[in-house]
């Protein structure tokens, strides 16, 4: 369980943390373990010997070792489909390429020690056997203490390892741990043993040095309770300007930072946010779903007089690694005039919503970016429910700006139009800005989605240029049509399936 879960971590960078992630890890190492299970009580019944059992734990300490130190390369090398010499599927949509590089990810990776650990079992159960009358009790206990150390396994690695240690080290104890485990089964062997441990200690050191390396040329490999995060320099490719990438997916960025002015927006979707204080003047309390790297934040509170001279804002970030690493990595110093609050999106709405009088200290403006990479949405946060939440906070003029991922028109548009449709059923007016590329519609690009809370209509023009140009951007969706997808709710929100075209 605990390579299990730290499997996860190991993936996201390259492939992101969706149900297609989730679903091709648990399915492979289930697979694995009961091919695990067949074959170790074949082999069981043939060789009942402490010492092969032994040597299967070691050989399952080594393939361990194995995926820590090949991960980055495989999964480096299974997301370059050139490297397969595959033709380009993306134009038929996300789902063959996707699945399949997840399974082949997951077999290399997690397949060979699963099928060793699972041949434990079995091998136990034949070893502990002393006759027909007590088989059962036997069988029993030993499958009762497998699960007790599952369960310890799964809140360990949950609660606790996977941010204290980071994803590597965990595989690399696990590896000590299974060396020791074969060494309380069977004492010879000793050579090979100790074999194992000094490559363990051997890729330990290769594995830190490489780390080093990467910090030394920007590159921060950091784990959160909540996710793995990386962190690199990089160059805007419109403006050449070097820049600070903090990324939690295989896709894009979800924040950056220009080196030479921390306070402009990097991100393009990041600058259409400004157009809150267009479409709302004078705006003066703000809510912020999703902090990142703080860049909007920041932008704030350098720019007061376009939002209202003195904005406040409140920050709902459920990470407070990802806090932290805002706070070391882009200058993000806090501030008396921006609350932080670390818990989810969904339950700080609730709450506010039940504490507070109806339209008491209402918001202005709720800005709402809560991808954990392009193609995970946290499923709850995009309903209706939760739009309707966000309505009851805001003054009646208030204003929503969404950040969504998907394309306007075409095989990829499932999401945008289900997501439009979710925020149309709340509020009487929702209009839409293609960020990236505004005259293709069909390219998968940030969409911004600006809801309304009044029914008039609202300025789509500027004398300042660099808001006509945003302005400019907006694309007219029309009316619902046959075959859109349903509003999203708390009972039915494949916001996954729907951005990975499945």
């Amino acid at each position: 369980m605990v390579l299990e879960l730290t499997g996860s971590r190991v993936l996201a960078p390259y492939l992101g943390t969706s149900i297609v992630v989730w679903t091709s890890l648990i399915g492979v190492v289930l697979g694995a373990l009961s091919l695990g299970y067949w074959w170790g009580g074949r082999l069981a019944d043939r060789r009942p010997e402490p010492r092969l059992l032994s040597r299967l734990i070691l050989l399952a300490a080594v393939g361990t070792l194995a995926m820590a130190g090949t991960k980055g390369f495989l999964l480096t090398f299974l997301m370059n489909r050139t490297a397969w010499g595959l033709p380009d599927l993306s134009g038929l949509g996300l789902a063959l390429p996707m699945a399949g590089t997840t399974l082949a990810a997951t077999l290399v990776l997690f397949g060979p020690a699963s099928v060793l650990l699972g041949m434990v079992s079995p091998f136990a159960v034949r070893l502990r056997m002393e006759s027909a009358a007590s088989s059962g009790r036997t069988a029993g206990n030993l499958y009762a203490l497998s699960t007790l150390g599952s369960i310890t396994g799964t809140f360990a690695a949950g609660f606790w390892l996977t941010a204290t240690l980071g994803t590597t080290n965990i595989i690399l104890c696990m590896a000590v741990v299974l060396v020791a485990a074969s060494a309380c089964v069977y004492r010879g062997d000793g050579l090979a043993k100790l074999a194992a441990l000094v490559l363990v200690g051997a890729t330990a050191v290769t594995l830190y040095a490489w780390n080093v390396q990467y910090r030394h040329i920007g590159l921060f490999d950091l784990d959160t309770d909540y996710q793995r995060v990386l962190v690199f320099n990089s160059q805007d490719a419109a403006s050449g300007r070097q820049m600070r990438v903090l990324t939690t997916g295989p896709e894009g960025m979800q924040s950056a930072m220009f080196i030479d002015n921390h306070q402009d927006l990097a991100v393009p979707y990041t600058r259409f946010y400004r157009l809150a204080a267009h479409f709302r003047p004078g705006a003066g309390r703000m809510l912020m779903l999703g902090g990142g790297g703080y860049s909007f934040p920041k932008y704030v509170l350098s720019h007061p007089g376009e939002f209202g001279g003195q904005p406040r804002m409140d920050v709902v970030e459920i990470d407070p690694g990802v806090t932290a690493i805002a706070r070391g990595y882009f200058d993000w110093q806090g501030d008396p005039d921006v609350r932080v609050f670390h818990e989810d999106a969904r339950r700080f709405l609730i709450q506010v919503q039940a504490k507070a009088p109806a339209g008491a200290d209402a918001y202005q403006v709720a800005l709402v970016d809560v991808f954990t990479s392009h193609y995970s949405v946290p499923f709850h946060l995009a309903t209706r429910e939760t739009v309707q939440s966000l309505a009851n906070l805001l003054d009646p003029e208030g204003v929503v700006l969404v950040n969504c991922i998907s394309a306007a028109e075409g095989p990829r548009n499932t999401f945008y139009r289900a997501l439009l449709a979710t925020y149309r059923s709340v509020f009487p007016r929702v209009e839409s800005f293609l960020v990236l590329k505004p005259g293709e519609p069909t390219e998968f690009q940030n969409i911004l989605l600006v809801a309304f809370k009044s029914p008039a209509a609202p300025a789509l023009t500027s004398p300042e240029p660099d808001l006509q140009a945003m302005l400019a951007a907006r694309y007219e969706p029309g009316p619902p049509r046959p075959g859109d997808p349903p509003v999203l709710t708390d009972e039915f929100a494949p916001v996954d399936h729907y951005l990975l075209s499945l």
